[in-house]
């Protein structure tokens, strides 16, 4: 049992790889060698597949926030920044309004 605890340690980040398919084939290795017996085989692999799904949402945020943390360090204009046609064709007429109006 120690060798089976091991090597779902190990595998770690690894389960963010695995899918369901395959973390129920490593347990049924196991029960095969002997080293799980059948009744723990399904909690096991149950573990397995929760612990996976976790560290995919760490990993997740984690990602996020460091995409988040590279763009703002990169000083790039965000979408709220960014001015469309419509309002940059509202902007060029005050300025032409506002323009003429100081000829007059």
């Amino acid at each position: 049992m120690l060798k089976a605890f091991e090597k779902s340690i190990n595998l770690g980040l690894g389960l963010l790889l695995y899918s369901r398919e395959k973390v129920e084939e490593f347990v049924e290795e196991l029960v095969s060698k002997g080293e799980v017996s059948k009744n723990d085989a399904r909690q096991f692999a149950g573990e397995l597949v929760q612990r996976g799904e976790e560290q995919r949402k760490e990993l997740r945020k984690l990602i996020q926030s460091e995409v988040t943390k590279a763009l703002e360090q990169t000083n790039l204009a965000q979408k709220e920044d960014i001015v469309s046609k419509d309002e940059l064709r509202s902007i060029v007429r005050e300025e032409i309004r506002s323009a003429l109006q100081g000829r007059e």
